[in-house]
């Protein structure tokens, strides 16, 4: 396969598994751009690409400018939180206003599940969806798999467990669909509060006892607890959450083998996990980080060829 079956990034699930395949076999070739002295490749010097978010983001909006710069775009980002959108403009105004621009691509980030397709169906331009309220967050869990790949040699016939709140998570959701499309089979550990209803309905089993999921799974990818989309308290107290769920040397230490740890920042440090096992020789979280530019340059590429 030498293109994507799609014209945009809206979510994993619109995927087929060639299409992730392609994707890190491309984000390989990138890795290694990325490695060189000089760092970028004249890929896409006609390619203009908006960053639209309209929710706070450092860590994936630094990855996203990286990337495309990376590719040699031209690149502007626009934070809504300083915007028009403040005024009452609608979503499809702001972004038909930036195209008038004459950009070719948008990236964008939204509170609300399904922004990105919407705007697919409106706006002529490829959408990569960069997260999109608790639904999806597609470059995550692509770079999330693209990790494990590089760490175990394969995703398919893999064991990994999420833990944590993966009722708010857009991460889980993602991972969950790109793991399984992958051939890896995939537990989820949590609160029950924060486990959703129709999870089992994904084919995704509830662990509630987060030792046994460790001793079970090859991966453990901790979620950040998302304080800031919760309106009430799902567990007693953050103490008590990483009392049950967090994951310290200690309880790493009495597993009767070695996992691999993932986490897709930022870090509550002393709630999910502790410093000791995120500064660890179990902890992919810093390759994570790097895999993101290339996975993103990417996805970029693959997208960008199909609007010649």
């Amino acid at each position: 396969m030498s293109e994507l079956s799609v014209n945009h990034l809206l979510g994993i699930k619109y995927l087929q598994p060639e299409d992730i395949q392609l994707i890190f076999e491309t984000a390989d070739h990138f890795k290694e751009v990325i490695n060189r002295p000089i760092k970028k490749v004249p890929s896409l010097r006609d390619i203009t690409i908006a960053n639209i978010f309209f929710e706070n983001s450092t860590r994936t909006k630094l990855s996203f400018e990286l990337a495309q710069k990376r590719l040699s775009a031209d690149v502007i980002s626009f934070s809504a939180a300083q915007s028009s959108v403040k005024k009452g403009e609608t979503l499809i105004d702001t972004v038909n206003n930036i195209l008038a621009m004459k950009v070719d691509m948008v990236v964008m980030r939204h509170s609300y599940a399904g922004a990105a397709e919407f705007l697919s169906q409106h706006v002529k331009a490829s959408i990569i969806n960069a997260g999109d309220g608790a639904h999806e967050h597609p470059t995550q869990g692509l770079l999330d798999s693209y990790s494990i790949r590089e760490k175990l040699g394969d995703v398919a016939g893999k064991k990994v467990v999420i833990v944590g709140d993966i009722l708010h998570s857009r991460v889980a959701l993602s991972n969950i669909y790109a793991l399984q499309m992958l051939g890896a089979e995939v537990k989820v550990c949590g609160p029950k509060t924060l486990i959703p209803k129709y999870v089992e309905s994904l084919g995704v089993q509830v662990e509630p006892d987060l030792k046994k999921a460790l001793q079970w799974c090859d991966v453990a990818n901790m979620l950040r607890v998302q304080n800031e989309r919760m309106e009430v308290n799902y567990f007693p107290s953050t103490r008590e959450y990483a009392q049950r769920y967090g994951l310290d040397k200690t309880l790493l230490d009495s597993l009767e083998k070695e996992i691999v740890i993932m986490h897709p920042g930022p870090i509550n440090r002393g709630v999910e996990i502790t410093s000791e096992v995120a500064d660890s020789a179990h902890s992919v979280i810093l390759d994570q980080v790097e895999n993101g530019v290339a996975v993103r340059m990417a996805v970029i590429y693959l997208l960008a060829s199909k609007l010649q």
